[in-house]
């Protein structure tokens, strides 16, 4: 049976590979956002279909 320290270093280790592959995580998503072309005639604001409602011309409608 591991020792109380054994368990703590296992923990620790396991959370320095989670942030070591959040940060490459965060590094791949920041090239692929550069990457992307700005989109042409969408909507301002957060993006409707995620948040639920779409606004054209002063009209607010909800799915």
């Amino acid at each position: 049976m591991p020792s109380e320290q054994e368990i703590a270093e296992r923990i620790a280790a396991a959370a320095q590979r989670a942030l070591a592959e959040a940060e490459a995580r965060r590094a791949h998503e920041a090239k692929s956002e550069k990457a992307r072309p700005k989109e042409i005639g969408g909507p301002k604001g957060p993006e409707p279909t995620r948040y639920g409602d779409w606004e054209r011309k002063g009209i607010v409608s909800d799915f």
